[in-house]
């Protein structure tokens, strides 16, 4: 949500403003606007719509500036249009403030500031701010940076917020409360952001800052004070992606190709895992042989695609590892007081590190006194840094707002997790966890030649573009891919979807069959259950009331009552979910193409959720 760029230094400041907005359009917005630090008083202009709209405002004549700030909007209080679009103006359009995040107290200081005399234009919570920052920085004798650390005591909510004044235009104070901002440190000018792709073409020196840290830019300085002005010693890191690595190279959207990114991704991941005597190596967890023994559950926090990562990590890890886990999504975690303690460790699974639900569902877990472990894509994001420990995801960085190579990794993330607690706790041998790490090693090849295959399943998709309704259905392993299928559908394409349990189309789902209605199966394989009878009983089930089956299904494994097959290489059962997926994120991507949406920036939906 919102994407936030500052910039100080030498050059015109329209530049990295404005490409660093770029670069954060895949996080989701409805508006755009900038604010330039001109003497006297600020500039500003704010378009709503895409950021070509407020493009298009500034090809006139603009005045010289060496700083400002910028910013994309997702609207939460306030329509999406230019007079709720940030920037937003103190009075006297000489402080102006951009936000990510919401201010809970907003109704309250607003009618306060206006009691005394404050005149508001905006049906927004983050005007109350730059009108408070106005009267606070007059109280401090100019000093933003010590009116932003009184204002911050007197917010309540999850924030980030940037702001600049006429009368000192070099310097920009920022601030974040559970939600990102990082700082980028350049010779003779530096940067803040929500992310560190706005950045990337000038530093790869960046700042990670911490709960309730006020940070101060100027093209010569960085400082930062915790909220009692005391300073605080920055913890810089190298950021290890060039800014190649955030374009599309040659696709015609990011998501396709990330899609085709998926077998460098998962084996990226897997990457220095198993040692040469054959042992997980996870250092990072953390924990000892003797805790981890003592475990009595897990539980595993997520919202979304993440949510469906960590259902297949509960088959994998109980299989392994013996031990029980539960899923929970994490937006509803701490509404139930749910039993955990000292003896249970919580994996949060996160691509940002900024999912607010997940993020508020660990701290919860941590107060009652679990260990936490977070699964993670993005290197010093606020998960991460409230977990006891953190487990990498090396996708890279991922543009699109649906997720798929995030997704594929964070499942290889978890099964490795799985054998490495199987490992400790004595379950498996040395060898039982080679075999498997070996077939894992061999997924990224396996992924790769799906994609060689799916010219045709994109062809196949298209006649299916004007279906209303899509349904998938799995069994075992196969039940989170049918959930991550049909969400990927409804993302991108806007379209009735749903993913069921195959089990369970006899008890409801199956009314919603009529002729015509695509269903797309997943066919396991490698049972002793006998789950692929089942499954093809389930697709005769809907063949039989006019459904048009596709299924996804092993290469060489005899299907029936199939109007299409999708081939798949063969792997053990609980790894089908990293190949079975990949066609279906395909089958979502080229649907939204023929319909005409957009691909990567999907209505409504953003890619870092930091409000609850």
């Amino acid at each position: 949500m919102c994407g936030i760029v500052g910039y100080s230094g030498g050059q015109s400041a329209i530049a990295p403003l404005l490409e660093g907005l770029r670069r954060l359009e895949y996080r989701g917005y409805d508006s755009a606007g900038i604010a330039l630090g001109t003497a006297s008083k600020l500039f500003v202009e704010k378009r709503a719509g895409k950021l070509s709209n407020l493009e298009a405002e500034l090809k006139g004549s603009l005045p010289s500036a060496h700083s400002g700030i910028g910013h994309t909007r997702w609207a939460t209080h306030g329509g999406p249009t230019d007079k709720n679009a940030h920037p937003h103006l103190d009075n006297e359009g000489k402080l102006a403030v951009i936000h990510n995040g919401i201010i809970e107290n907003y109704t309250q200081l607003r009618a306060e500031l206006e009691h005394r005399g404050h005149s508001f234009s905006s049906d927004t919570d983050t005007e109350s701010v730059a009108h408070l920052l106005s009267e606070l920085r007059k109280k401090h004798g100019g000093d933003l940076a010590a009116a932003m650390r009184e204002a911050v005591t007197l917010l309540r909510g999850s924030f980030t917020l940037l702001a600049i004044h006429a009368d000192a235009p070099q310097t920009i104070v920022g601030v974040r409360r559970n939600s990102p901002l990082v700082v980028g440190i350049g010779k003779g000018e530096n940067f803040m952001a929500s992310d560190v792709a706005a950045f990337i073409d000038y530093t790869k020196r960046a700042i990670e800052l911490g709960q309730d840290e006020v940070v101060t830019i100027t093209p010569e300085k960085v400082s930062i004070t915790d909220l009692n002005g005391i300073a605080v010693v920055p913890k810089e890191y190298e950021i290890t992606w060039d800014a190649s690595a955030a374009e599309k190279g040659g696709f015609n959207h990011f998501m396709l190709k990330e899609i085709f990114e998926q077998p460098k991704a998962v084996a990226d991941t897997l990457l220095g895992r198993l040692s040469p005597s054959n042992q997980i190596v996870l250092d990072e967890l953390r924990l000892s042989t003797e805790e981890i023994k003592a475990l009595k559950k897990i539980v595993l926090l997520a919202c979304g695609t993440a949510y469906h990562a960590g259902m297949l990590a509960k088959y994998a890890i109980e299989k392994w590892a013996k031990i029980s886990v539960e899923v929970e999504l994490a937006s509803e975690f701490r509404y139930r007081d749910p039993l955990i303690d000292s003896s249970t460790l919580v994996i949060a699974i996160s691509q940002s590190g900024e999912t607010m639900d997940t993020l508020m569902a660990l701290r919860h877990a941590k107060a009652a006194g679990a260990r936490i472990l977070a699964v993670c894509n993005t290197n010093s994001s606020t998960i991460p840094r409230e977990s006891d420990a953190v487990l990498y995801t090396h996708a890279g960085p991922e543009i699109a707002v649906a997720s798929t190579k995030a997704f594929l990794t964070q499942v290889i993330a978890v099964y490795v997790i799985g054998l490495y607690l199987a490992q400790v706790r004595g379950i498996m041998g040395n060898d039982q966890v080679k075999e498997l790490f070996n077939e894992m090693s061999a997924l990224p090849s396996k992924i790769e030649q799906v994609l060689e295959t799916v010219e045709p399943l994109r062809k196949l998709t298209r006649g299916f573009a004007q279906s209303t309704s899509v349904l998938f259905l799995g069994r075992h392993v196969g039940f989170p891919v049918a959930l991550e299928g049909a969400l990927k559908l409804k993302e991108l394409a806007y379209m009735h979807a749903e993913g069921f349990a195959g089990g369970e189309l006899k008890h409801g789902p199956i009314a919603l069959i009529e002729p015509g209605t695509p269903v797309i199966a997943i066919l396991p394989t490698g049972h002793d259950h006998g789950l692929d009878e089942k499954m093809l009983s389930n697709i005769q089930e809907v063949k039989a009331r006019g459904a048009r089956v596709i299924v996804i299904a092993d290469e060489g494994v005899e299907v029936t009552g199939a109007e299409h097959i999708i081939r798949i290489p063969t792997t053990p059962a609980l790894f089908q979910p990293i190949l079975a997926t990949v066609p279906l994120q395909v089958f979502a991507y080229e649907m939204a193409v023929t319909r005409g949406n957009d691909v990567d920036q999907p209505r409504n939906l953003a890619k870092s959720v930091t409000v609850e």
